[in-house]
């Protein structure tokens, strides 16, 4: 029975820094030379030599008031193991950045390496699609980065055509992406009505956007101030 169950539900075989197991779980190598830091809540199992401590004044004053005090919501993984990390049983999705920069709604950040860029940013000319404005975690470098999402997302190619998402449903995007506020509805009709899909943000440029197959009507990433 063991064999049976090692064959079809062990972590899967392989190298890289981050990987999926199944759909629902990222697991992290981390070694003495590369922590990360994930999602407070977020670990479900370990094997080898690892221990957590919250994450450094620097990368707290980066990240203003998400990350201060006792309520940070990222706690920096440290030692010799495999770490296995999920987020309320919501799709992992596994991203590697090359120099590269990544905003992501704060609430889906699952994990991030340690040596990546973090900061928050207020998303300018969104605020009209926002209600308000929208802020990110952006995170930049060279690196492994994973978001959760509610379902299976779509990373949709921004250079093939200009793209409209619902800010509900946004998750993440690449850097260098033009972002503007979009009605699809004329403001007559709008009236006595509450439709979710009349404001969006669009992005145009080289990138991608992540999006999930549902809304998250939850707190943003909000700061004070």
């Amino acid at each position: 029975m063991q064999r049976q169950l090692l064959a079809g539900y062990a972590p899967e075989s392989g190298d890289a820094r981050m990987s999926n197991h199944g759909s629902a779980m990222c697991r992290v190598r981390v070694d003495t030379r590369t922590p990360v830091h994930a999602k407070a809540g977020a670990m479900v199992a370990y094997t080898g030599f690892l221990a957590y401590q919250p994450v450094t004044q620097s990368l707290r004053r980066a990240m203003g008031e998400w990350a201060s005090g006792e309520r940070s919501p990222l706690l920096t993984w440290e030692g010799d193991g495999d770490l296995y990390l999920a987020d309320q049983g919501a799709d992992v999705l596994v991203l590697r950045l090359a120099e590269e920069e990544l905003s992501v709604n704060g609430a889906h950040l699952l994990a991030m390496d340690a040596q990546l860029q973090c900061r928050v940013e207020r998303i300018k000319g969104v605020a009209l699609a926002a209600g308000g404005g929208l802020f990110n975690a952006v995170v930049s470098g060279t690196g492994w980065v994973a978001v959760s999402t509610n379902g299976v997302p779509v990373v949709l190619d921004c250079a093939e055509a200009e793209t409209y998402v619902d800010p509900d449903a946004l998750v993440a995007w690449s850097g260098g992406l033009a972002l503007r506020p979009h009605r699809s509805v004329k403001m007559g009709s709008l009236i006595g009505r509450g439709s979710g899909e009349a404001l969006q943000i669009g992005f145009k440029g080289t990138g991608f956007v992540v999006v999930q197959p549902s809304e998250d009507t939850g707190d943003r990433l909000k700061i004070r101030g």
